[in-house]
């Protein structure tokens, strides 16, 4: 699920913004109809409940596990508003002033966004993982520009980025996916205004069969692209476009009687707050779980819209909500940066912040937004210089997205300074010169490095990026796939001895190494991968869920490797991961589930080879790397400590005695035997790529080390 992307968290949050546009309150506190002038109170209750929700989800208070739709929340008021405001200028004067309304969005969004963008920069260049500055000033361009979302739906489809820890500006997203709507949204509401002749019934149809779109799109992307379902604009505008229709029906909730207005906003209200409790990591977010605060929003600011003493404004419209909701904007801007980059600041491995320090850091948030309102939103949103002139404003906006851009590229070409020591062996050319690769590789893993390597290769910033063929072509399909349909064929393609790498993203990572010897040898390297699907024959759990899609790929791997008739099936998989049904006895069922598979592959007429997981790093390598560049063993994981569940390797080697199944072990290509020290570099290479996974100039390192094993289960043909 894209919520995962940005842990501790699930969804960031985007205030609407419409105090510049809608000017002072009732009196008495009384909701005004939507087609007045006066700010409605409830409204800034609800922003206030909204990014309330959010701040503490994102704090860790489990009890909020669904805090995340706070940003649907504000999605359906802003197009609730900004609608309102539209529709109040198309029916006086005909025409929408697009040149004004853009003004008034860059007086009220960019000043505030901008220093936040620069201050979270700095914080990021000073605190954060130097390896992965380059990565966080992106994610800073792409929100000045307004299309970080489209980058971080990219992140959520990459297998190999989805555990990286969370960026400072991922809460840009909201901002960017509403200012995709605005730019569509008034020119088509103008369109469909003077193609009805300003007849609202028919101003609505159109825009609704749109919404519908968007709506069947967000469900049908979910089941496809989880991350693209969460943070496209596509499948999120049917959120804003609710409020938008609200406010073209606005004259009829206002008329509702009180006796169903206050019910109906009530109604609404326990709808958000149902999701907020309810909801959680595992909720399938947003397709039609989105219906739940959207639906409810709705009924909030329909029943708002008429006067009346018992409904939800009785509660939203008390003074310190009221106040939280004038702040939204800011508080929301401010608390996701405190809460990355604080506990990295104050030396945190784990870079997460227990609850208390959490909802200490978003309190503090809240104090920045004060200020941010005080020195920065109002003086410059009211200056009478940018008063009914909105080319000044736009040059403003275009100004400070221009400033805010360099600053982003500034800082990717001056990253700061990972300190390093002297260079190392080549890896891979010692290996390969060496007349006993493996006790060569042994003494290197005995003598690694204590400071960086001044000639890493390839250098730490470039590690995670490095993406090797399997990748790059789509051969490691994702989670959804259930059928083989890509060739994936490396090698010599003419070859009569075929090879097949079979399993989840751990037999990926030994790709480049039989690439390597797939192209020395002559053989013909077919690559069967799938992310997280486990060789063994047993469901597992996968996101919450039996991960049937695994065993349906599973079964239709195997049939195409049967029609391959290889020489050699290499099968890997990750230790991590539960069955679906646990056992009583959990050994023989993971090496039942091995064993059935071997056979399967056996009756192919391939020798099997069962490359055991490898020893996993402690946290991530890279970033505990670029901190300390000089002092590496602190990186360094120990056995057995480093073997993720010895209980499935001892499945594996069941399962092979049954079957004649070979078992190669690469801990000790990995791991010091006498000492179990696992380091992270070894010679001039890093070792792994993140959490789990090998690097990839690691593991084309060892084709020298894993062919003997390999060369003799070529050339053996099985009887």
């Amino acid at each position: 699920m894209p919520k995962h992307l940005s842990r501790p968290e699930e969804s960031p949050l985007m205030p609407s913004v419409m105090s510049a546009e809608t000017p002072a309150a009732p009196a008495a506190g009384r909701s005004a109809p939507p087609e007045g002038h006066a700010l409605r109170l409830d409204i800034q209750g609800l922003r206030a409940v909204a990014v309330g929700l959010v701040v503490v989800s994102h704090s860790g208070v489990s009890h909020v596990g669904g805090g995340y739709v706070g940003v649907d929340v504000f999605f359906v008021i802003s197009g609730f508003l900004i609608t309102s405001l539209l529709l109040r200028e198309l029916a006086a004067t005909g025409r929408v002033s697009l040149r004004s309304f853009y003004a008034r969005r860059a007086l009220r969004l960019l000043p505030v966004s901008s220093l936040v963008i620069a201050v979270t920069l700095g914080g990021a260049w000073l605190f954060l993982s130097k390896a992965r500055l380059a990565e966080y000033a992106g994610d800073a361009l792409a929100g000045a520009l307004y299309t970080v979302n489209f980058r971080l739906a990219a992140t959520g489809t990459d297998y190999l980025a989805q555990d990286s820890p969370p960026s400072p500006f991922q809460h840009f997203w909201s901002l960017a996916v509403e200012e995709q709507f605005y730019l569509v949204w008034p020119l088509l509401l103008l369109l469909t205004w003077r193609v009805a002749r300003g007849r609202r019934r028919l101003v609505v149809a159109p825009l609704a069969v749109l919404c519908l779109g968007s709506f069947a799109a967000g469900v049908l992307v979910m089941n496809s692209s989880a991350p693209w379902a969460y943070f496209g604009s596509v499948t999120r505008a049917w959120e804003l476009g609710a409020g938008a229709l609200l406010a073209l029906a606005a004259g009829r909730p206002a008329r509702l009687p009180a006796a169903v207005a206050a019910p109906l906003s009530w109604l609404g209200l326990a709808c958000v707050a149902l999701a907020a409790v309810r909801y959680d990591d595992a909720t399938p977010f947003p397709g039609h779980h989105a219906l739940v605060p959207v639906v409810g929003t709705v009924l909030v600011l329909a029943g708002g819209g008429t006067a009346t003493r018992y409904g939800a404004g009785w509660l939203l419209e008390r003074r310190p909500l009221v106040w939280i909701g004038g702040l939204s904007y800011g508080w929301y801007l401010w608390h996701w940066p405190l809460l990355v980059i604080v506990p990295a600041a104050l030396g945190r491995a784990d870079g997460t912040a227990e609850v208390p320090l959490a909802l200490g850091l978003s309190a503090a948030a809240l104090g920045l937004a004060w200020l941010t309102l005080r020195l920065v939103e109002d003086p410059v949103r009211h200056h009478r210089a940018f008063r009914g002139r909105p080319r000044r404003a736009l040059a403003l906006g275009a100004a400070l997205s221009a400033g805010v851009s360099a600053l982003s590229l500034t800082a990717t070409a001056v990253p700061p300074t990972i300190e390093v020591g002297g260079p190392a062996p080549a890896l891979a050319r010692t290996l390969a010169d060496a007349p006993a690769p493996r006790t060569r590789l042994g003494e290197l893993l005995a003598s690694s490095p204590t400071a960086l390597p001044s000639n890493l290769a390839p250098p730490l910033t470039e590690v995670k990026s490095s993406r090797s063929a399997v990748y790059r072509d789509g051969c490691h399909v994702d989670r959804s796939a259930v059928r083989v349909t890509r060739p994936c064929v490396y090698g010599d393609r003419t070859s009569s001895r075929t090879v097949v790498l079979f399993g989840d993203s751990h037999a990926a990572q030994w790709f480049p190494a039989l690439q390597r010897l797939a192209t020395a040898r002559g053989w013909r390297l077919v690559s069967l991968t799938k992310a997280s699907c486990k060789v063994a024959d047993v469901t597992i759990v996968s996101e919450h869920e039996p991960y049937t899609a695994c065993d349906t790929w599973r079964s239709n791997a195997v049939a195409r490797i049967k029609t391959l008739r290889p020489a050699l099936v290499v099968v890997s998989s990750s230790d991590a991961g539960d069955a679906a049904r646990p056992a009583a006895d959990s050994l023989h069922q993971w090496a039942s589930g091995f064993e059935r598979t071997f056979r399967e592959l056996g009756t192919s007429g391939a020798r099997v080879a069962a490359l055991l997981d490898t020893p996993w790093p402690s946290g991530d390598p890279i970033d505990c790397t670029a901190r300390n560049s000089l002092q590496l063993r602190a990186c360094a994981n120990h056995l057995p400590g480093a073997i993720r569940d010895a209980s499935r390797g001892l499945a594996v080697r069941t399962a092979a005695a049954e079957t004649a199944a070979t078992v190669i072990d690469p801990t000790p290509w990995l791991c010091v035997p006498r000492t179990g020290i696992c380091p992270v570099v070894v010679a001039d290479t890093a070792v792994y790529r993140d959490g789990s996974h090998l690097s990839e100039a690691y593991a084309e390192a060892l084709a020298p080390v894993l062919a003997p094993s390999l060369d003799r289960l070529v050339d053996t043909p099985r009887r």
